[in-house]
């Protein structure tokens, strides 16, 4: 909405939070690899976690926590995702919340931990102690770039935002930070989001809330076609804000909802544009589809071949491997009625093929660093937007030895 103001701060931005990054050695030297955020107030909280039926020991226990809808703490190590690592991996998790809750001296079933890195190997536990003395002492109203610097993996830049708007005189804000490069095709896809604002919300609205701005945002991304063990999006409200309450009946809420969205999207748009190896950014727009469903069938279905991925990587307007990913999606399609445009140029235009002069035209959209392919089906009004890349010869050389 147009009254969102641009913020720094991340993470921190809103009133009453603090985070801290620090260098606790657990996998790497020399990069800071453990976060903390802190609410200074009880907060109201809501998460989504990943769709893998492959969960790890953090996110199982969040989930647990959640439901309480109440959190004060959230801890995030890198290194080791602790997924596939059995009882001792859950009691690793806990271990951990402990240890966050005693130094802050919190309620544990408030603390939420998150981990992120190499599957099947269990947590240094001594290190990740030392992480949470380190970060305890370090937490900061302006420790968001640190912590949002913390979470990363093979992440090449931090990936931080926040927006403000006015409810009846007072500030609020809603910031948040994100990490994800890789494994990322989310019905929450490694995609760690978090996200604090100062409003008031009650838990199942923040739920719902959330749940609306992920469906248009995270989980709008394609990078590749992996889905994590350990995908997070957490939200926490502490009305540090003093403004009234906030709930789908005030005549805010919408200013809300737009905020957290706005903030949201971005996250994700910036996880695209850094994602492994990635040369391309690419929003991709279907339109026209006989239904919304349609329109996703289509949208998932481009942003998921590899074909097309690479022929972008290439600079190759190759629109024949678009169009066949439409017609395997399984969404309602006539040829004879569709058009492909790479930015305004038109490639395929209800049976019209491009000429050399247009492909040539083509090839220069695709030299941008950022570019939108539309796909118009003519059926009808469905759409769907997705935020999706390239395919580089970079994206094999980082996964091809991530363990070591």
């Amino acid at each position: 909405m147009n009254d969102l103001q641009q913020v720094n701060g991340g993470i921190t931005a809103a009133q009453g939070f603090r985070a801290a990054g620090v260098e606790a050695h657990i996998k790497y030297a020399n990069r800071k690899d453990f976060a903390l955020i802190v609410s200074d107030r009880p907060a109201n909280a809501a998460g989504l976690f990943t769709t893998n039926a492959v969960a790890a020991a953090p996110v199982r226990l969040g989930r647990e926590r959640l439901a309480g809808g109440r959190l004060r703490a959230i801890a995030v190590n890198t290194g080791f995702a602790n997924a596939c690592t059995g009882e001792q991996g859950m009691e690793n998790a806990r271990a951990m919340s402990r240890l966050v809750s005693g130094a802050l001296g919190i309620p544990d079933e408030e603390t939420i931990v998150c981990s992120t890195g190499v599957i099947g190997m269990h947590l240094p536990m001594e290190r990740i102690a030392a992480g949470v003395e380190l970060a305890q002492a370090a937490l900061d109203p302006a420790g968001g770039a640190d912590a949002a610097t913390a979470i990363m993996t093979t992440d090449t830049v931090s990936k931080q935002h926040a927006v403000r708007f006015q409810v009846d005189g007072h500030p609020v804000t809603v910031g948040g930070m994100c990490k994800g490069a890789g494994m990322i095709e989310p019905y929450l896809a490694t995609m760690l989001g978090f996200i604090t604002t100062d409003a008031s919300v009650a838990p199942a609205d923040l739920r719902e809330a959330l749940r609306a701005a992920v469906e248009v945002s995270f989980n709008r991304v394609v990078i590749d076609n992996d889905r994590s063990t350990n995908d997070t999006v957490i939200v926490m409200a502490n009305g540090a804000s003093a403004a009234p309450a906030l709930s789908p009946a005030h005549p805010a809420w919408p200013r809300f909802t737009a905020a957290l969205t706005a903030v949201c999207t971005e996250l994700a748009r910036q996880m695209v544009m850094d994602g492994e190896g990635v040369t391309k950014f690419v929003t991709l727009r279907v339109t026209g589809a006989r239904s919304a469903d349609d329109a996703q069938l289509a949208a998932r279905a481009i942003a998921r071949s590899m074909l097309v991925k690479t022929s972008w990587y290439g600079l190759d307007p190759n629109w024949g491997r678009v169009i066949a990913a439409v017609g395997y999606s399984g969404a309602a399609v006539e040829e004879s009625l569709v058009r492909i445009r790479y930015g305004d140029i038109l490639a395929f235009d209800r049976g019209r093929v491009a000429d050399a002069a247009t492909r040539a035209a083509l090839k220069e959209v695709m030299r941008e660093r950022a570019f939108e392919v539309g796909v118009d089906l003519g059926l009808g009004d469905g759409d769907c937007t997705i935020f999706t890349c390239d395919l580089s010869r970079e994206y094999v050389n980082i996964n091809a030895d991530y363990t070591t």
